[in-house]
């Protein structure tokens, strides 16, 4: 982790002090009870054959007749075999399917696709029940690889088959990083973005699948994402966790508010905000395009920010939301701007609620999946990172600093937070782990 010299884990002067939760081991999920949500191509042998598998990798260190990454493969961990296990339950898929946004905007892509798809080769990285295959099938795909290391792998292939999709789909039960594909596709399709957007490192396989099997010039959906922040104010979400320990049934428990914050904003949390929690134009953390980032890249993720307040009110800690975007290989990429796009435009996220409208530089008007406040709800959300205080801000105030999201060393699907801000000639870091 980083940390400038001009900071420190609390106010300059002043006794308070941010917690530091790097790299403290607290198993299990978040004081919320946060459910775990992608499902992902990747992390252990499969079990049991499959009519339709291709052969899967035996040894590691085995050569690959077609192109791969210059590194070699991550190791199967036991959090990896406890992670894609999780996602055999039929719940996660659930969540994700009746995610309406989610689902109609990738089957809206793969429809505005469909000449680049139609006769063509088609992997779907992370399938999960196979969904995303059958809409490419549908499309006119000429046949479609359909992978994912879950056991829900073995549900996507009895459905392909009621579908009447068997020879057109050919699910394949194992890593991306390990199974076996003899030809080269037109077309990867991927649902990989996690909380945070980076959160639980599918993207990834998504680009080694693109290293190992994508003709050059292919298509690759979504094509772009963009990861924002920007500072919020929640007074209801703290009144509710912290005030509430003031007066209980008469009885002063503000004994308990000191564990209560730790046990509330320990962790980030994944909830559903306004734009009226917002206080600010957000900045951009990181702009991906999926044709062209390196794994390396994900290792971590610095950016700094300089934020002006647009009202006076209590700062309780920052929210982040991401887009992604579809556009095909011939669209100019997306514009690296702090403006969160949603729909067919793009849009910027006022304190007030509203949302302006732009028009896109790409003439296209290239489908966005959007997950800000003021775009319709996901199952995303968007995940906030709470202070364990609140700093008052005054309007037109500079809240600037810098953010670090990077793989924990703990366990790569887990994304260690390291937050430094600064205002009003106070500085603070607040560190804390995605699990």
């Amino acid at each position: 982790m980083q940390s400038g010299g001009d900071f420190s884990n609390g106010f300059h002067g002043d006794q308070h002090r941010e917690l530091e939760l790097e790299d403290k081991q607290v198993p299990g999920l978040s004081s919320f009870g946060r459910a775990k949500r992608r499902s992902h191509a990747g992390a252990r042998d499969p079990r049991g054959g499959l009519a339709n598998v291709l052969r899967v990798s035996d040894q590691l260190g085995e050569q690959k007749s077609l192109e791969t990454s210059e590194s070699s493969p991550p190791p199967c961990t036991d959090f990896d075999v406890a992670y894609f296990h999780s996602y055999a339950h039929v719940g996660i898929h659930e969540e994700m399917i009746k995610d309406r946004a989610r689902t109609e905007t990738y089957r809206e892509a793969i429809m505005q696709h469909q000449s680049l798809i139609q006769g063509k080769v088609v992997v779907d990285v992370g399938c999960g029940t196979g969904i995303l295959s059958i809409f490419c099938a549908q499309a006119g795909a000429k046949r479609v690889y359909a992978v994912d290391a879950s056991d829900i792998a073995v549900q996507a292939k009895e459905v392909v088959k009621a579908n009447g999709l068997s020879e057109k789909v050919i699910v394949l039960h194992g890593r991306v990083e390990d199974v076996e594909i003899d030809e080269e596709v037109d077309v990867i399709i991927s649902e990989w973005m996690g909380y945070m957007l980076l959160y639980e490192s599918m993207l990834g396989s998504v680009i080694t699948a693109r290293d190992r099997w994508l003709k050059p010039g292919g298509l690759i959906l979504p094509s772009h994402a963009t990861l924002y922040m920007a500072p919020v104010s929640h007074p209801d979400r703290y009144s509710h966790s912290i005030d509430f320990w003031r007066n209980v049934y008469g009885i002063d428990m503000s004994a308990m508010m000191q564990l209560a914050k730790q046990c509330a904003f320990e962790e980030p949390s994944v909830e559903s905000i306004s734009g009226e929690n917002v206080l600010t134009w957000p900045e951009v953390v990181k702009h991906i395009d999926c044709q062209t980032i390196k794994i390396q890249e994900l290792d971590s993720v610095t950016a700094r920010y300089k934020f002006n307040s647009m009202m006076r009110a209590p700062m309780h800690g920052f929210a982040f939301w991401f887009d992604v975007e579809f556009s095909g290989p011939t669209s100019l990429p997306a514009k690296n701007t702090s403006e969160t796009s949603v729909a067919s435009g793009s849009s910027s996220i006022s304190p007030s609620g509203e949302v302006n409208q732009k028009k896109r530089t790409n003439p296209s008007d290239a489908l966005v999946l959007s997950t800000s406040p003021e775009a319709p709800p996901t199952h995303w959300q968007q995940t906030i990172v709470y202070f364990y205080d609140p700093i008052d801000v005054e309007q037109d105030q500079v809240i600037e600093g810098s953010v670090t999201l990077s793989q924990s060393k703990e366990n790569r699907r887990f994304m260690n937070i390291h937050l430094e801000y600064s205002s009003a000639g106070r500085s603070f870091v607040k560190e804390s782990v995605m699990r």
